[in-house]
């Protein structure tokens, strides 16, 4: 089956086509198509595409929406100047799967799309503005390209997180206000902490009841998760992306009342201070430079400059902190597991987040970690006790397979 699998911004769209099928239930057979990704939409937008391992392509086009975006995308596809002899026309893309960033209470797994979890979808605007609508236009789209018998499957990044209990997702603040609004932790990276839970049992020929380890999605967005027994018994993020760990450009945890001191001393509104937390705070706003942490790392090399020093250090901490927070709320741990573009690449700063971490047993092979960058592999030395390993992400590759998996209405995965 080739599901096109869609992940849309408000300017953007991420885009693969992956052929997958069941061989038996919960087994698959992969095979990656195409990627590439649009910027720009709305105006004169640049569009990468990749077939399988060849060079890369850059084209521009001017897509005013998201379904002059999609449309332009499968013609492309489809023609003969993309190379992809897969994929003729629209009637050989079977299905499309979407990342979809919120599925508030109601949605606990993976979705077909019909019209009433489309409007579910958009009862959740509220909890995800800046997100969940930029999703409904890429299913409209969708729908207007590939006609209604084209199915489509919901994959939400919160889904993962509706194990947490009642202890570690409700805020101690006036109950009322959580049945009212539904202000509660619903966490985020759903789906990457999802796969490389996974990937981590596959690694160790463990079961799902079996996966004792604590995930930390490090990008320009991170998170991490307690995973007991296979299932996410607490994670980082809150009610939004905004709360947890030190991030690219998002402040991660403080003291609530300084949105109210800064927005009193430096006369903003409350979204003006919203804005400031998600957009111009973390490493960007501790090291006054970048929220790149390889431009970091480069810079503290060159010239070790304190302010990028104290940025590192503070990110590096936050992560160990919620580790040892995480492993008393859980009872102990089998492993820690590093993934996302700063977890999967920086050796540097997984040495760091787990140096003085002996106390749990966890102690980094040195050799291991330099060695495994952008690649599966075992970090720590074989005295551990608390194991490391480092599992690049691939939330695409489980969109596809959800995808497959909830249109031949197979159970959820065990």
């Amino acid at each position: 089956m080739n599901v096109l699998v869609l992940n849309s911004g408000s300017s953007s769209l991420k885009f693969q086509i992956i052929a997958t099928d069941m061989e038996r239930i919960q087994q698959y057979k992969d095979d990656r198509i195409c990627r590439g990704e649009v910027e720009g939409i709305g105006g004169e937008a640049i569009v990468h595409a990749q077939y399988r391992n060849e060079p890369n392509r850059t084209m521009t086009a001017p897509l005013r929406d998201m379904s002059a975006t999609l449309d332009y995308l499968v013609r492309y596809i489809a023609s003969d100047r993309s190379g992809i002899s897969e994929i003729k026309s629209t009637a050989d893309i079977h299905a499309v799967g979407h990342r979809v960033v919120h599925g508030g209470e109601r949605f606990t797994e993976s979705a077909l799309i019909n019209d009433d979890v489309l409007k579910g979808i958009e009862d959740c605007i509220d909890l995800a503005p800046l997100h969940n609508p930029n999703n409904i236009r890429a299913i409209q789209s969708a729908r207007e390209i590939f006609g209604k018998d084209v199915p489509q499957v919901a994959v939400f990044d919160t889904a993962f997180h509706h194990s947490i209990p009642e202890q570690a997702s409700l805020y101690a603040i006036p109950y009322h206000l959580y049945r009212r609004h539904r202000i509660r932790r619903y966490g985020f990276h759903g789906t990457s902490h999802r796969y490389v839970a996974f990937r981590y049992r596959a690694l160790r020929g463990l079961t799902r009841e079996q996966t004792n380890i604590i995930t930390l999605h490090l990008g320009n967005g991170c998170s991490a998760a307690a995973i007991k027994g296979g299932n996410s018994i607490d994670t980082s993020m809150g009610m939004t992306p905004l709360e947890g760990l030190v991030m690219g450009t998002r402040s991660g945890d403080l003291d609530p009342a300084i949105v109210s001191v800064i927005a009193r001393k430096e006369g903003m509104s409350a979204s003006e201070v919203d804005t400031l937390l998600n957009t111009q705070s973390g490493l960007l706003g501790i090291s006054g430079l970048t929220n790149d942490m390889r431009e970091l790392q480069a810079e503290l090399k060159e010239h070790d400059d304190r302010r990028v020093r104290l940025a590192i250090e503070i990110f590096c901490y936050r992560a160990r902190k919620y580790i040892g927070a995480y492993l008393a709320a859980m009872g102990g741990a089998d492993a820690i597991v590093f993934t996302g573009g700063i977890g999967e690449n920086s050796a540097d700063v997984r040495a760091r987040i787990c140096s003085g971490m002996e106390w749990a047993g966890l102690q980094i092979d040195d050799a291991k970690n330099n060695e495994t960058i952008g690649r599966e592999g075992l970090i720590s030395n074989e005295k551990s006790k608390l194991l490391a390993y480092a599992i690049p992400t691939d939330e695409e590759l489980l969109i596809a397979r959800d995808t497959v998996r909830v249109i031949k209405g197979e159970p959820h995965p065990s």
